[in-house]
């Protein structure tokens, strides 16, 4: 009960946040759509605190223990233990892009959230419910070069057009992940659990702090309707053995500007996104493994400068 009425609190604060946006962004009213793009040889600075609605698939294993993790977005909205927070930061000066996104979510996946399938080493096999306690920092940086722009109107390529037009842009950077995970196994009887620790009815293995980074290569669609109304289509994939076995990112989102002030202008963001990583270290009782697709759609609120 204590969690799901901690979960509707964290779903208050979203509900909350988003009207304060909606409120914040109607009265701005110095609005000027065809405010002029600064000189191409200026920085330029967004800001974009989102919220991701996520679901989750796929398996983790802790010390050896699977879990098979099939989370629905009202799930983790109910299960939030601390505030989460995502943001995306972009620096621009003519075709250079310097970026920057952070992720933390960290939930208590239990009271009845229970899980596909459980295996184990207990000298047997035996059947019982399993939880999960997830904490998970994401932290990416990297850059992007603009290879390509062509206007609308003579479709000819134009690295200086402000107007309708569409860009392709090459990435590079590297994705850092921080994890700590516990799998909880409530059992019924008296067995032996190897090296799990033992509370009452309940076996946990934790898996302490796992970190490692991801090197990322992607590319970036952008499209222009118009000043200020822009789609954006973005994919990378990462690890390679390097940090996790692999990984890809994928994302589709549209920003339409809806209020300029001061010289700072205001643009709202819809889209989907999907985060897969297939990590895997160790083996028998001390292996671990992240074998998650994150998925949702993202609302947020672009601030530029």
């Amino acid at each position: 009960m204590k969690s799901t009425t901690h979960g509707f609190t964290q779903l208050r604060f979203w509900l909350l946040t988003l009207g304060v946006v909606v409120t914040f962004g109607a009265g701005i009213t110095e609005v000027n759509a065809q405010q002029p793009s600064p000189p191409a040889d200026n920085w330029t600075v967004n800001f974009t605190p989102y919220g991701w609605l996520t679901y989750l698939n796929g398996d983790n294993t802790v010390k050896g223990r699977t879990v098979a993790v099939d989370v629905s977005a009202k799930q983790v909205i109910e299960h939030l233990e601390r505030m989460p927070w995502f943001s995306y930061a972009e620096a621009r000066k003519g075709r250079l892009v310097l970026y920057n996104d952070l992720f933390y979510a960290n939930l208590g996946l239990t009271e009845g959230v229970s899980f596909s399938r459980v295996e184990r080493e207990v000298g047997g096999s035996i059947d019982v419910d399993a939880s999960l306690d997830f904490e998970q920092t994401i932290v990416e940086v990297g850059g992007a070069y603009e290879i390509a722009k062509w206007t609308a109107a003579s479709g000819s390529m134009n690295f200086n057009s402000s107007s309708a037009y569409t860009a392709i842009d090459l990435l590079a950077g590297a994705r850092y992940w921080h994890q700590k995970m516990s799998v909880n196994l409530e059992i019924g009887t008296d067995v032996e659990i190897g090296d799990l620790i033992i509370i009452r009815d309940f076996a946990i293995a934790r898996s302490g702090t796992v970190h490692w980074i991801d090197p990322v290569i992607g590319a970036r669609f952008r499209h222009q309707f118009a000043p200020g109304n822009e789609l954006i289509v973005r994919g990378d994939i990462g690890g390679f053995g390097a940090g996790s076995q692999f990984s890809w990112n994928a994302l589709a989102a549209y920003n339409w500007e809806f209020a300029v002030r001061h010289g700072v202008t205001y643009s709202g963001v819809l889209g989907y996104r999907a985060l897969y990583v297939d990590y895997e270290h160790g083996s028998g009782r001390n292996k671990y493994a992240y074998d998650v697709l994150t998925h949702g759609p993202i609302l947020g609120m672009a601030i530029g400068f």
